[in-house]
C-alpha cells in the first residue's frame, strides 16, 4: 500500500553522513521511517529528533505524501567553544506514494519524543464487504 519512491535514498543518506553534508531545501537529507498496517489503517513513523513541531511540514498532493522537517542549530552564547558537533542539521524530507485505497483526507499526525507518527486509514470503499445474493424470482417481483 505504501511505496518507496527512491530506491537510492538510503545510499544518499549514508554518503551525506560520511561527507558531513547537511540537507537544504533544494536537496534535503533523508529521514528514517518505519511503516506497518494496524487493522484498518497504516501507521508510518518518522525519526525527527531535535526538531520542533512547528518545523515539520506535511503535505498530500494527489497521492503523494511529503514530510519535511528542519533541524536548526542550537543557539550558543558568545564565548562558547563547540567541542563536538555530530548531529546532522538542515532539512530532512521523505515522500511516499499512497495507494488509491487509502483515505488521504483522514490522515492524523502525532509528534512525541522525536517521532512523527502518521495514521492513514483505509478508505471505506476498499474494505471487504459482504454482498447478499438474491433470488431471480425476487427481481421479477420488483420489476412488476
Amino acid at each position: 500500500m505504501l511505496m518507496r519512491t527512491d530506491p537510492f535514498r538510503e545510499l544518499d543518506r549514508m554518503a551525506q553522513q560520511f561527507f558531513g553534508q547537511n540537507g537544504t531545501w533544494s536537496r534535503p537529507s533523508a529521514m528514517p521511517m518505519d511503516a506497518w498496517r494496524d487493522g484498518d489503517q497504516y501507521v508510518v513513523a518518522f525519526d525527527v529528533p531535535g526538531v520542533a513541531a512547528d518545523a515539520i511540514d506535511i503535505d498530500v498532493e494527489r497521492n503523494m505524501l511529503t514530510v519535511r522537517a528542519e533541524r536548526r542549530p542550537v543557539a550558543v552564547g558568545e564565548g562558547v567553544q563547540v567541542e563536538l558537533s555530530e548531529r546532522p542539521l538542515g532539512v530532512f524530507s521523505r515522500q511516499i506514494q499512497l495507494a488509491d485505497v487509502l483515505d488521504a483526507e483522514g490522515i492524523v499526525a502525532d509528534y512525541d519524543a522525536g517521532v512523527l507518527t502518521l495514521r492513514i486509514p483505509i478508505a471505506e470503499r476498499a474494505k471487504p464487504r459482504k454482498i447478499t445474493v438474491g433470488q431471480a424470482d425476487d427481481r421479477k417481483q420488483l420489476r412488476s
